[in-house]
């Protein structure tokens, strides 16, 4: 089998027909399968999913179990070549899946690729970034990072100085859209399930990286991509749990006793000094 199609959805009845239909109009010839994780939803996602997408592989966890876990969960299950995370709120364009294929056998040390990312009104929507350090907390957390958006050093986590318009290897693609090669994933592991939410794509691309594998930005295949659908019903709660995978992100790979103490000194008075409209303004 070409590839394993991975959908996680919670409460996605809005998007999800759409998402779906566009895989179906999208393979091709390829030998593909969808495998969709609900998450509990409390909408009518799994019986829309159930009634008209027979050809669904359709897991349904009875409570949310994390975003980490249930692709994990996926990816258990799956028997493709190759992996494709995608989120329920997305749309694929054309033939962008056999495009990203073709381009993963043409570089071998290519672990995994995303596409670019368009908002619904076609323009281009910001969807790789650098790997977070301990700069990254502080332009967060003190607002720099937003005031100066472009800046190689304010902005490097972000990559606002980047057009998004041409191919280049990448740190991290936003995990809306994740092409996976399974023998990497073979290689360095799944998810960690101690990021359920937020930043277990950054720890698996980090982890990809390190071991040696390329990541790669390729405009050339395209996805629509309605962002954050599904944590925007519960913003404010999202944001904060952001940040704090983000401080743990940065504590689980930055190793040793003077690193850990530098993060606490750089987190505490964060934390305890700057007000919260700072840290959940938009």
């Amino acid at each position: 089998m070409d590839i394993s199609i991975i959908i996680v959805t919670w409460n996605s009845e809005k998007y999800i027909r759409n998402c779906l239909d566009s895989i179906l109009l999208s393979t091709g010839d390829l030998q593909y399968e969808i495998i969709l994780v609900d998450n509990g939803s409390a909408d009518q996602t799994v019986r829309s999913v159930e009634e008209l997408y027979p050809q669904v592989n359709l897991i349904p966890n009875r409570k949310n179990a994390g975003y980490a876990r249930a692709n994990n969960q996926g990816i258990e299950e799956s028997a493709g070549e190759y992996i494709l995370l995608l989120n329920p709120d997305t749309e694929v364009m054309g033939n962008s899946l056999s495009l990203m294929i073709q381009f993963m056998e043409e570089y071998p040390k290519a672990g995994a690729i995303g596409p670019q990312l368009l908002n619904p009104d076609r323009t281009v929507q910001p969807s790789c970034r650098e790997f977070p350090n301990y700069a990254t907390l502080i332009w967060e957390f003190t607002g720099l990072s937003r005031l100066f958006p472009k800046s190689k050093t304010f902005g490097r986590w972000r990559m606002g100085y980047f057009g998004f318009n041409q191919k280049r290897e990448v740190d991290q693609p936003m995990g809306s859209c994740l092409m996976l090669k399974r023998e990497t994933l073979e290689e360095v592991g799944l998810f960690d399930e101690h990021f359920p939410m937020f930043f277990n794509d950054v720890d698996l691309c980090y982890r990809i990286k390190k071991a040696g594998w390329k990541i790669y930005y390729y405009p050339d295949a395209q996805v629509l991509h309605h962002q954050g659908a599904s944590t925007r019903m519960v913003k404010r709660k999202m944001i904060w749990l952001s940040h704090m995978a983000l401080f743990k992100f940065i504590k689980k790979h930055k190793t040793g006793i003077f690193n850990h103490l530098l993060l606490y000194l750089i987190c505490i008075p964060l934390f305890l000094f700057i007000p919260p409209r700072m840290i959940f303004k938009k």
